[in-house]
């Protein structure tokens, strides 16, 4: 079982966020939710959001750290679309029919080959904000996959995915790309949208899916690493 997650766990953060004049509440950009679900949505403890923040997040409140890249997860009942940010740029990636056990084992696989240290999954939600049925299925997923990546080390998050069909049916159409390319590349396009939606708000609607084991959630406190390829010549002698 894993858990939806932000507020407090007393072990020592890697990542604070910049702190705030006395009398004065965090601005917008740098709220976070605050409660912990698991994924039927019953409260279960506290763990600090800003412990654990998104690459995107980080990056906004650290202009000068490097690392981390991002797998965007579109996930649909027999079509699951993948996309991929590093460094500054966001691309679609490809195409899996899998699910189950598959589907979470590939997801990985991928992820070490890319060197993704997040996932940004896609949460369906309605046009006024609410979640679907669809919405507890995805949760599930995401929680079985939190397990897996957290043993390694990496993060799952889930980012509102409501309108990324649609905005990257507009995109592909743009593209000028025709009709039997766009069904075969949709749910990348839409997982790309996911990750731009992602980064157009510095990673700040996220939610963070925990793992119940502790000792995993240790593992995800240690501080993602910096990334040699990324500027290689801050790393020179």
């Amino acid at each position: 079982m894993a858990q939806v997650a932000h507020h407090s766990l007393l072990i020592p953060s890697p990542f604070t966020l910049p702190s705030l004049p006395k009398g004065t509440s965090a601005p917008n950009s740098l709220h976070l939710p605050s409660t912990i679900r698991n994924c039927n949505g019953s409260q279960i403890r506290s763990l600090s959001s800003d412990e654990i923040p998104p690459n995107a997040l980080r990056r906004k409140c650290d202009p000068k750290w490097r690392g981390g890249f991002s797998l965007g997860v579109d996930l649909g009942m027999s079509r699951t679309g993948l996309a991929l940010s590093k460094g500054f740029s966001i691309r679609p990636l490809t195409v899996l029919e899998l699910r189950g056990q598959k589907l979470e084992l590939r997801l990985l696989e991928i992820a070490q080959r890319q060197e993704v240290d997040e996932f940004i999954i896609g949460l369906p939600k309605s046009h006024d904000g609410n979640e679907t049925p669809q919405s507890n299925k995805v949760r599930s997923i995401a929680g079985r996959l939190a397990i897996r990546a957290a043993e390694r080390g990496w993060r799952v998050y889930l980012q509102d995915e409501h309108g990324t069909s649609t905005d990257a049916m507009s995109l592909m159409i743009e593209m000028g790309l025709n009709k039997s390319a766009r069904k075969g590349r949709i749910d990348a396009y839409a997982a790309m949208m996911v990750l731009e939606r992602y980064f157009a708000v510095s990673g700040q609607e996220t939610e963070l899916v925990l793992p119940k084991q502790v000792e995993l959630q240790e593992k995800l406190l240690r501080s993602p690493p910096s990334d040699v390829d990324f500027f290689p010549e801050e790393f020179d002698g």
